[in-house]
């Protein structure tokens, strides 16, 4: 129906303009009406014109639909065919067609904002590495681990060359142990890579899992077993030492009682009394020993409620005044914002921070200006990060680590539990410790939690 009038629309326009040609040429052969032959020639040129601009109308509709298909251009509209009879058909298609382009282009746009919102709520950190060396950090998680601005693999070595190395040796397909230096301490990773080609270009994508909680309660439980085993053979083999070396005493002091003075032999079981004397009493201090470190092998329970830390902390320095008196400490307190509550059991986060500030004290004996500072604030992840910072001589970077093994210590009089314990809480409340240096010198203790 619509080409029978596109048709007809053309015949009639080409009649007219033969018409409006005939009359002319007549009255060239005939008249001398040079003011109408002048007209009609006129009018000979505009029905020319117009028989051309509706003849390529519908050619013209079609090239800008198609341009506005090709640069996606939604937005375009095709009223000046829907209002015309004879291309109204063709008219309405367009607008079906651009409809359809404008709905699933706002489809592939959800679906975009929600991959991409996907990705920036993952807790892995995702980036891609480009054959150029160019880096992109995929989202949220990424940028929080790279602690800002990564744009290429020579910024991985501010992280530690060994994770720079481990970055860079990674197969696809393949999954490692990466170990990352951060400002806020030092990391455990699993990393896994995998190969994409998009437009042409090679891409590594690289995904990076923090597993320090997940190590550290696994090395806990593998400490406390250790521990647990050794405690239980111990306490078999001391206790019977301990009662035959009390026996024995008691027998030769018994002996040595029946003797007359002067008996030569008397020096001798007076030596050997003083011997099972010694190792009672050290088997007794070895049991009691065994027996106060067998505490971080109990399973702890937490009972989470909302604390204040504010109130934490005040408590903390009225329980530890005499202390920090007595060695002439400062100790400040700062929470940011004053408000700031944490969910964790109350008990096991006073013990956890009372064993840290007594390391600080034990760490400040000799210094003769000591100073401690509490402070509790939210880092960049949103994470409430509790700190316990001296100005003592600090811990070596090689023994940062170690610290945290049941019974080392580098304390002159130290158990070597604290930070085990400090560490086994803060893993029970989905946190972990970090030890760095504090400005100025000194030693900085923080849980995250």
């Amino acid at each position: 129906m619509g080409s029978d009038r596109y048709y007809a629309g053309i015949a009639l326009r080409v009649a007219l303009l033969v018409s409006t040609i005939v009359l002319l040429a007549w009255m060239v052969l005939h008249t001398d009406w040079y003011v109408s032959m002048a007209l009609l020639a006129l009018a000979a040129a505009t029905e020319a014109f117009l028989l051309m601009h509706f003849a390529t109308k519908w050619s013209r509709e079609v090239t800008r639909f198609l341009e506005a298909v090709s640069f996606e251009d939604t937005s375009a509209r095709f009223s000046g065919l829907m209002g015309d009879g004879v291309f109204r058909d063709l008219g309405a298609a367009m607008g079906r067609v651009m409809e359809r382009l404008s709905k699933g282009r706002a489809e592939r746009e959800e679906q975009t904002q929600y991959l991409q919102a996907l990705i920036n709520h993952v807790p892995v950190a995702l980036l891609a590495v480009e054959d150029t060396g160019q880096v992109q950090l995929l989202n949220f998680a990424a940028r929080r681990l790279f602690e800002g601005p990564c744009a290429g693999v020579a910024d991985f070595p501010r992280h530690g060359e060994a994770f720079a190395a481990g970055i860079e040796t990674l197969k696809p397909g393949d999954g490692t142990i990466l170990r990352m230096e951060r400002t806020a301490g030092v990391l455990q990773l699993k990393a896994a890579a995998t190969d994409l080609a998009l437009g042409g270009k090679r891409r590594r994508l690289i995904s990076l899992q923090n597993i320090e909680n997940e190590l550290s309660a696994h090395e806990l439980v593998a400490w406390q077993t250790v521990i647990r085993v050794m405690a239980h053979e111990v306490m078999n083999s001391l206790t019977p030492v301990t009662s035959l070396a009390a026996t024995a005493e008691g027998l030769i002091a018994q002996v040595a009682g029946n003797l007359p003075e002067g008996d030569p032999n008397l020096p001798a079981l007076a030596d050997a009394g003083e011997a099972l004397e010694t190792l009672a009493k050290r088997s007794e201090g070895l049991l009691h020993f065994v027996q106060n470190h067998r505490r971080i092998t109990k399973r702890m329970v937490a009972k989470v409620e909302r604390v204040r830390i504010e109130r934490v902390f005040a408590r903390l320095g009225r329980l530890l005044a005499a202390d920090l008196a007595t060695r002439s400490i400062v100790l400040s307190i700062v929470v940011e914002p004053p408000s700031l509550e944490i969910e964790a059991d109350a008990e096991l986060l006073d013990q956890a921070l009372i064993n840290l500030v007594r390391n600080a004290i034990e760490a400040l004996r000799d210094a003769p200006d000591g100073r401690i500072a509490l402070s509790a604030a939210r880092d960049l992840d949103g994470r409430i990060v509790i700190a316990v910072a001296d100005n003592g001589p600090g811990i070596a970077p090689e023994q940062r680590e170690k610290v945290f093994v049941p019974f080392f210590t580098t304390k002159r009089q130290g158990s070597g539990v604290g930070l085990t314990l400090a560490r086994q809480i803060a893993t029970l409340h989905g946190g972990m410790v970090a030890i760095t240096e504090t400005k100025g010198g000194g030693a900085t203790v923080s849980l995250r939690f």
